[in-house]
């Protein structure tokens, strides 16, 4: 793999998907952790299999399909569970991720990962770089609850499996501030998309790894 990888991260309602919408409209690969780990869970999948064989045939709907609301609930109560869906899902999200990256056209590709830094044995060891989309933990609330329609206690359950806003920020190697307008986004996001192209451009050369 020799694609410069761009890990695209933030909380819940800082505005991944408006900043990879945003590349993808500059013609950029934009590659969703997200969808990979659907697909890797597609009825007939081999990971669904393992998945039915470890939690029972109640994570199955009658299609066939993976009742994600189901299993969900229910892994976040129990971290062994948790624990045990990853094992069987992350290595296959990696392959399709891997795959995608290399079959990927654009002067660099992004890749979108909610929990980029949660896991760091997992999806960040393909990227080149890290950029993370941030807003202050009130506005990650009040979006979530407008775009989601969800309520309180299921914005805090789900920021309880992210780190910690300051965590993210730190270990990002580029953090863009979107408290602001779809505009403001966009203009942060343009110089940026300047130096990564910059940086695909030399492969071999170590200045942008800092």
């Amino acid at each position: 793999m020799s694609q410069f990888v761009v890990g695209l991260t933030g909380g819940i309602g800082s505005g991944k998907s408006a900043a990879s919408d945003w590349f993808v409209a500059q013609g950029i690969c934009v590659i969703d952790a997200d969808q990979l780990a659907r697909e890797a869970v597609k009825p007939g999948s081999e990971a669904l299999n393992q998945i039915r064989q470890h939690f029972g045939d109640w994570v199955i709907q009658p299609d066939g399909g993976l009742d994600r609301s189901k299993l969900r609930d229910f892994v976040f109560s129990d971290p062994k569970a948790k624990q045990a869906l990853e094992a069987i899902i992350h290595p296959v999200v990696a392959q399709l991720a891997e795959l995608a990256i290399d079959q990927a056209s654009s002067s660099y590709v992004v890749l979108a990962v909610p929990l980029l830094f949660e896991h760091p044995d997992g999806l960040i060891q393909l990227c080149s770089r890290t950029l993370c989309i941030d807003v202050p933990e009130s506005l990650q609330r009040s979006r979530a609850a407008m775009r989601d329609q969800l309520n309180q206690d299921q914005i805090r359950a789900v920021m309880a499996t992210q780190i910690a806003r300051e965590q993210r920020v730190r270990k990002s190697d580029d953090v863009i501030d979107n408290s602001g307008s779809l505009d403001q986004l966009y203009s942060r996001l343009e110089p940026l998309h300047s130096r990564y192209r910059f940086y695909a451009s030399r492969p071999d050369e170590a200045e942008w790894a800092k």
